[in-house]
């Protein structure tokens, strides 16, 4: 058996998300986010795709093309345990693994044959940063991949954590009505690391052409400042 495997780009996903700070931790927990999947060339044939239109959600099979190193730990800090606690690579999701996949199901809102990208999918619910290339899309098929008796690990505690978003209507205004319900529902899920808890420390959150400052204490998060994104990086 070889050892060594090529996996193929096929696509890449394009989101609000330009940085992976303040991407939602898993896909699905803000069902509103919306992104397109765009196709490789070599793989715009409408034969491909079909029978996919009959299927509600699928998995994307992908790429973490923004790790900043190459190797892998054996034994990662969850977030959501407080960045304290050490849990086997493999009992988590985290990014630095033996081979830099990710696995994400997400709801398919259209297919889409444009004449130019060919098949491109509309999906709803995706956790992955703007231009993430796309290894393999498969539906997702309930009668085997849903098991709600399905023992939640140390994560489940931690599932239903969010902070109250709270934002003064001199900055409400500079949020356009289109994207506020998603956006405020993105901060509710806390994007800060969990091992920092300054109340005065700034975080920057960059998504669908703004710029977000806030601020948090407890569980509630106020929103400082809302401008036109620049394209500097986000203060994470």
């Amino acid at each position: 058996m070889p050892s060594d495997y090529t996996i193929k780009t096929i696509a890449h996903i394009h989101s609000e998300f330009p940085d992976k700070f303040g991407i939602p931790r898993q896909s699905g927990l803000v069902a509103d986010l919306r992104a397109r999947i765009l196709f490789e060339p070599e793989y715009q044939i409408a034969e491909a795709f079909k029978g996919l239109e009959d299927f509600s959600h699928i998995w994307l099979i992908w790429g973490f093309s923004e790790n900043l190193r190459n190797s892998w730990s054996p034994s990662v800090r969850p977030p959501r345990l407080g960045g304290n606690i050490r849990m086997g690579v493999f009992a988590t999701r985290a990014p630095f693994r033996p081979n830099p996949l990710g696995l994400s199901c997400v709801k398919l809102e259209a297919i889409e044959f444009h004449p130019v990208h060919g098949p491109v999918l509309h999906v709803s619910g995706a956790d992955l940063m703007d231009g993430t290339p796309i290894f393999d899309i498969k539906p997702y098929v309930p009668y085997v991949d849903s098991h709600p008796e399905a023992a939640e690990g140390f994560g489940g505690p931690h599932k239903n954590h969010h902070l109250t978003v709270r934002c003064p209507e001199e900055w409400l205004d500079k949020i356009p009505e289109s994207i506020r319900e998603k956006l405020f529902a993105v901060l509710a899920q806390d994007p800060r690391p969990s091992y920092q808890n300054d109340p005065e420390r700034i975080y920057g959150l960059r998504f669908s052409g703004l710029e977000v400052k806030f601020r948090i204490h407890d569980t509630r998060l106020t929103i400082c400042s809302v401008e036109p994104d620049t394209g500097s990086a986000a203060d994470a």
